[in-house]
């Protein structure tokens, strides 16, 4: 019987991840907010169009995340991006795409965007990006995989088949539009986004659901430690802050990374959620980090298994570098 009321606990918990939080019995729409990274400078195209061509060179950069892992209904989600810094439209090319499962399939969500940043220096010491987001969003709702109340036999569990039907055709594909911008020094940086901009319909059953535009400020610097010896240069503190929001839900990022040559390790605290830890190695042409996010939220760290988080990169070499091109000084994960 304990085990019976185990897997009827189980059930009943991926039906609220994936209904309980997304449909609106209101209006029968659904609601959504979009899968986020904690290792967000190692996927900037993600986090800010403005980033693209950032570093001159070309890059792709991989990302893997995994939340609450113990859960049915935990989430998965894949990201691949390459950009460069293009003279000939002064400024940063790129492809970014991403695939998105939210419990064990229930729903996926796939993206492919185009996007260009336009490199603007007002002075010898600051310099400016803009940048846009064309993107083509799909969406898929596997019915079969969702369970209903009337497919519970009080003793012997889900042995029956439902008698709902499924709504409309569970799937939608629509054109979405995102920009932003970055402003940056020689030791510091800011930006801006705003994604969903044209606020696109995601609805995948009954009714209309607008999908809510999501709102991104970051800022952060690059302390270098030491004046002279053997550390100056090697050694820098990068503290930093990113705010998100997104159709009533706010999530703030605090930490800071230390980096000393080629190592990088990093601690944030997301607001009354979870503590994260990361740990990075970069070389001139490779990177590799590992991230944990430690849960704090009611949900508890024991039950849901925290969230893993894996990201690979690669510096593609030159063939010709970019005159007087200012890098940003922005973080590796």
């Amino acid at each position: 019987m304990h085990k019976l009321k185990l897997v009827k606990k189980r059930y009943f918990f991926l039906v609220i991840i994936v209904f309980g939080s997304l449909i609106s019995t209101k209006n029968n729409s659904v609601r959504s907010q979009d899968p986020t990274f904690t290792q967000f400078y190692s996927n900037p195209l993600y986090l800010n169009p403005a980033l693209a061509g950032s570093t001159g060179c070309g890059r792709v950069s991989m990302n893997y995340r995994n939340e609450w892992p113990q859960l049915t209904g935990n989430y998965v989600t894949y990201s691949a991006a390459y950009d460069t810094y293009a003279k000939g439209v002064s400024g940063g090319v790129g492809l970014i795409a991403m695939h998105d499962q939210q419990g064990q399939g229930t729903i996926t969500t796939s993206m492919l965007g185009g996007i260009y940043s336009y490199n603007w220096k007002p002075s010898r010491k600051f310099s400016m990006m803009f940048g846009v987001r064309a993107a083509w969003f799909q969406k898929y709702l596997d019915w079969d995989k969702l369970t209903f109340g009337d497919m519970i036999d009080p003793r012997r569990g889900f042995i029956y088949q439902t008698g709902d039907v499924p709504r409309g055709n569970g799937r939608r594909g629509f054109f979405d539009a995102s920009a932003g911008f970055v402003g940056f020094g020689k030791d510091f940086y800011f930006g801006a986004a705003v994604h969903h901009l044209n606020r696109p319909d995601e609805s995948m059953i009954l009714g209309q659901s607008n999908l809510p535009m999501r709102f991104t400020g970051h800022a952060g610097a690059d302390i270098k430690l030491g004046n002279r010896g053997a550390y100056y240069n090697t050694t820098s503190i990068m503290p930093n802050i990113i705010y998100q929001y997104q159709n009533g839900f706010q999530e703030l990022n605090i930490g800071t990374y230390v980096k000393y040559g080629n190592f990088t390790v990093g601690a944030w605290y997301r607001n009354r959620d979870a503590f994260i830890l990361c740990f990075g190695i970069t070389t001139d042409k490779f990177k590799l980090g590992y991230s944990y996010d430690i849960t704090v939220s009611k949900l508890g760290n024991g039950v849901s298994g925290g969230s893993h988080e894996v990201s690979m990169g690669f510096n593609l070499k030159c063939r010709r570098k970019p005159k007087n091109f200012r890098k940003i000084s922005c973080p590796s994960f």
